[in-house]
């Protein structure tokens, strides 16, 4: 997995609207011979990509979540897609894990 965006949103809720509140950021993660498989399969996939992975500052530390992909892809019925999403699933948990 690779991070492909990174959006702080603590900075853009200062910046836009003036709003302080705790460290909050979104990771846009990919691992892109999965996302290149995916689309293969199903080209509109890419509304869907890539994975958020949230860091956000809680009491004690730093809480992170990530969507999961098997329900993200859903939306699209399609056995193929939703073995790859397993895959991806699998992989994001992993990296989650390591943070």
């Amino acid at each position: 997995m690779i991070v492909l965006t990174e959006i702080d949103v603590k900075a853009t809720m200062k910046k836009k609207l003036d709003f302080e509140m705790p460290a909050y950021r979104i990771l846009g993660a990919c691992n892109p011979k999965m996302a290149h498989q995916a689309i293969g399969i199903e080209p509109r996939v890419g509304a869907m990509l890539p994975c958020n992975v949230i860091l956000r500052e809680v009491e004690g530390g730093v809480e992170v979540s990530a969507i999961d992909p098997v329900i993200s892809m859903q939306g699209i019925e399609n056995a193929e897609l939703t073995a790859v999403a397993a895959e991806v699933r699998d992989l994001l948990a992993k990296a989650v894990d390591v943070i």
